[in-house]
């Protein structure tokens, strides 16, 4: 497997991959809407490929875009309105296809981006998980991320509404 910038010939599979992430995670409470985001998606996700912000990984020896990768990792600078005493790094999304979950491909997408925020300069990065995805919280904090701010949220409604897409 190899690691390299994501081109926008890989557009299309990216934002079906996005999709993908999200619906998966409406399991763990999000509030995202996986397919009525497919748009502005997109257009983010070209925005950080001209900006060199995604990594794909690609099984070895496909190196020119020849078939779909094996995930991907969209990360970046944080911007921001106010000073602070850090520079931070922000991945922003980490998908790996289910088959391939637990073999490597995720460690070395979150590995790659991390080399390129470090060389960028940054003196820390952050990333957003929910709270419900054990899993995931396990793998950030095997690759040393801890916690750092905590969000909290209440519903203004029963809890038994639906997430499901509406």
């Amino acid at each position: 497997m190899q690691v390299r910038p994501a081109v926008l010939s890989d557009l299309d599979t990216l934002v079906d991959y996005w999709v993908d992430l999200a619906a998966g995670q409406r399991a763990y409470q999000s509030h995202l809407k996986a397919d009525a985001n497919r748009t502005p998606i997109r257009e983010s996700i070209a925005q950080y490929i001209t900006a060199g912000g995604v990594f794909v990984a690609v099984a070895d020896g496909d190196n020119d875009s020849t078939s779909d990768p094996l995930g991907f990792v969209m990360f970046g600078i944080e911007s921001g309105r106010y000073e602070q005493d850090v520079r931070r790094g922000t991945i922003h999304n980490l998908f790996v296809l289910p088959e391939r979950r637990g073999s490597g491909v995720g460690t070395e997408l979150l590995t790659a981006a991390e080399a390129q925020l470090r060389a960028n300069g940054v003196d820390t990065i952050s990333l957003d998980v929910l709270a419900a995805n054990e899993d995931a919280r396990r793998f950030y904090r095997r690759h040393g991320y801890d916690a750092h701010r905590i969000e909290l949220e209440k519903s203004t409604r029963n809890d038994t509404h639906s997430k499901e897409d509406r």
